[in-house]
């Protein structure tokens, strides 16, 4: 079966036009997370109607006989590669070696088992972590290897580098228009809402909305609150990833974030405003802070013809509505 409507065929500068077959199967490799949960409901919306997204139990990614065995009786004919370890900068400092470990393990196992089936169409999801501690801001995909790594998440990085390298010699070697992209900071409903292993904005949700219920007089946050800040809402990268899968073939990685950024601090402020929270908001500068800026240049995707629709306000507002919403179930990850 066919997965696409048009010819294939990359233009210089990597824009191609190919509709991809709805009726194709598509897998979301890591499908019950943040990133595949929104990709499937994206897929839902676009009309494709053979995905698959095993859970964990179903499927684990780290098992490589068991990953070759699923892809060869499954056969996908169209990858997305949203399955991780994720965490925030205290799980990423302290737990560096299941970060590197399981992270090379998922993607060395998903991607040799697509290419032994030869899938035609693969987008590999890193994470705009890649980049150098002091790349020149906004950040072009150019700065990739050019420069040291915050030590906080180098682990992360170093897998997820590996797996930007992985993607390119596939494509050298055997030509399959496989691709990458760079998400920035990303928040959304089903984020992982941990105290100690989820990422910055639900941390603080969580934070300010206990604090709230319990009536602290004072939240202290993690760092100076200087350092600058990306976030993009889970649903406009789901968004980007299928217009990338239609509309981009290129060897090098593709950023994908909003172009605008924020301190800390002003997030802080802001999360505590829609939570409703009116008690003192206080830094604790004996805690790392991690990279002090990470401003993605999107100039290559917006070239493509994609824009961001969520604005930070309204996606925060609907995050902790789904988190008010969620407290108690299963669906909340904490």
């Amino acid at each position: 079966m066919a997965i696409c409507t048009s010819a294939f065929g990359a233009a210089p500068d990597g824009k191609v036009h190919r509709p991809l077959d709805r009726s194709a199967r598509v897998f979301v490799a890591g499908g019950h997370g943040l990133v595949g949960s929104a990709v499937r409901k994206e897929l839902g919306r676009e009309g494709f109607t053979d995905v698959v997204a095993p859970g964990s139990a179903e499927l684990d990614l780290r098992e490589c006989r068991a990953v070759r065995d699923w892809f060869a009786a499954t056969r996908p004919q169209v990858v997305v590669l949203a399955a991780a370890r994720v965490g925030g900068i205290k799980a990423n400092a302290t737990r560096p070696a299941e970060f590197l470990s399981d992270n090379l393990r998922i993607q060395v196992n998903v991607l040799d088992a697509a290419l032994e089936q030869r899938v035609e169409r693969l987008l590999f999801l890193g994470s705009s972590c890649i980049y150098p501690k002091f790349a020149e801001q906004p950040i072009r995909e150019e700065a990739l290897l050019t420069g040291p790594l915050e030590p906080t998440n180098d682990a992360y990085a170093i897998a997820k580098i590996a797996g930007i390298l992985q993607v390119q010699a596939v494509r050298r070697q055997y030509g399959l228009p496989w691709i990458s992209a760079m998400p920035t900071n990303l928040y959304g409903p089903a984020d992982n809402f941990h105290p100690e292993h989820s990422h910055v904005l639900p941390s603080l949700i969580r934070r300010f909305h206990e604090a709230k219920e319990s009536g602290a007089r004072r939240v202290v946050n993690w760092g100076s609150g200087s350092p600058r800040r990306e976030f993009l809402h889970v649903d406009d990268l789901a968004r980007a990833c299928l217009h990338l899968l239609e509309h981009h073939d290129g060897d090098g990685p593709v950023n994908v974030g909003t172009g605008t950024d924020l301190t800390i601090r002003e997030l802080a402020e802001l999360v505590a405003e829609v939570v409703g929270y009116e008690g003192s908001v206080e830094w604790d500068p004996s805690q790392p802070d991690g990279t002090p800026r990470k401003l993605l240049d999107v100039s290559r995707l917006t070239a493509l013809g994609w824009a961001p629709r969520i604005g930070l306000r309204e996606g925060l507002t609907q995050t902790y509505a789904w988190y008010v919403e969620n407290l108690g179930s299963d669906a909340l990850r904490h």
